[in-house]
């Protein structure tokens, strides 16, 4: 038996223009300058792996260090590191886990919900200034189809097997 993957039908043009558009999105969205400009209006002085922790936290906490590592796709020991640096900063703590007292699970502190507070607010009014020119109804029409792809390729991943464990599956 084969183990080579079967080969894919080509997509379709607006498929590739979608998946163009995202790919530079993800690009602008990441950027060390941006970073930097979104961490300086939201008063928030951290890394770009510390604020992916800290809204990870923010979802769905408390977890422990390994399930977070799951969600984020990273080392146990990155996860370990990027707590120790949001616990100095005061955005976490550790806390005893209900279900084994040996372990101990990430909660955010009063500073930390603060913080992702102003993050949140600092990246949706950037956002609004950006798309300032757009009327509500094409804002409307954007946030449906996108929350639609968002559930599709979660759902898609479920089906795959190629969900990030730990992250709950689409809602039908």
């Amino acid at each position: 038996m084969s183990t080579e993957p079967l080969p894919l039908a080509p997509a379709s043009p607006e498929v590739t223009e979608i998946e163009r558009a995202l790919t530079r999105i993800t690009y602008l969205s990441t950027r060390a300058r941006q970073h930097e400009r979104l961490m300086a209006l939201a008063g928030v002085p951290l890394d770009r792996a510390a604020v992916a922790l800290l809204r990870q936290v923010a979802d769905s906490e408390p977890l422990r260090p390994g399930e977070l590592a799951q969600r984020l796709g990273v080392e146990a020991s990155h996860v370990t590191r990027t707590v120790q640096q949001l616990q100095k900063s005061g955005y976490a703590t550790r806390v005893p886990d209900p279900d084994d007292g040996r372990a101990q699970r990430i909660q955010l502190t009063d500073a930390g919900r603060a913080a992702v507070g102003r993050l949140r607010d600092a990246g949706a009014r950037s956002m609004q200034l950006a798309l300032a020119e757009w009327s509500p109804q094409e804002l409307s029409r954007l946030a449906e189809l996108f929350h639609r792809m968002v559930d599709d390729f979660l759902s898609y991943a479920s089906e795959t097997g190629d969900e990030q464990p730990g992250r709950p599956p689409a809602k039908p």
